[in-house]
């Protein structure tokens, strides 16, 4: 099965994608620079990253999913892009963990990036449910990026809550 891909010229500041759309392809920069970012709850932008000539940008989530990142030209900008395969995913099968993967992580910046550390640890606790009880709490404040005693208190304040 062949994998289609057209050229397409991006003006600056054109946006080429909006969250909430279905995830449908996968730009490769040839020239120019793209980003893609998140807007939170309160309006802020959170840039997850930069693609300039040479890299592949797209968001994660899978063809049939809504994307969770805006994507923009920073300059006129030729890209390579590729429509994903909603019935195979986007992926051969020997990726699919690897495109599950660069799921988990992507969200897992944009949280660490407009999202507070209680709600960073109640989405490790949905995460990984037997980790909070297998893994040392400095490798979880760590992970969260917080200190220990920060995890701590938190640890507290939804024990007395609960």
């Amino acid at each position: 099965m062949s994998i289609k891909s057209r050229t397409l010229r991006f003006k600056k500041g054109e946006i080429i994608q909006h969250a909430g759309e279905l995830n449908s392809k996968v730009y490769f920069v040839m020239q120019g620079l793209l980003r893609s970012y998140s807007i939170d709850e309160k309006g802020k932008e959170h840039i997850f990253m930069f693609a300039p000539e040479g890299w592949t940008m797209g968001d994660a989530t899978s063809a049939n999913d809504p994307t969770e990142l805006f994507i923009d030209a920073l300059e006129d900008t030729e890209c390579l892009v590729r429509e994903k395969n909603p019935k195979r995913d986007g992926t051969p099968n020997g990726f699919k963990a690897l495109a599950k993967r660069m799921l988990v992580l992507q969200r897992r910046v944009l949280m660490m990036m407009s999202v507070s550390a209680i709600e960073r640890y109640e989405h490790f606790e949905n995460t990984y449910p037997d980790l909070v009880r297998r893994v040392p709490q400095k490798m979880i404040a760590a992970y969260l990026g917080i200190t220990p005693e920060a995890l701590s208190k938190i640890r507290g304040e939804r024990a007395k809550n609960r």
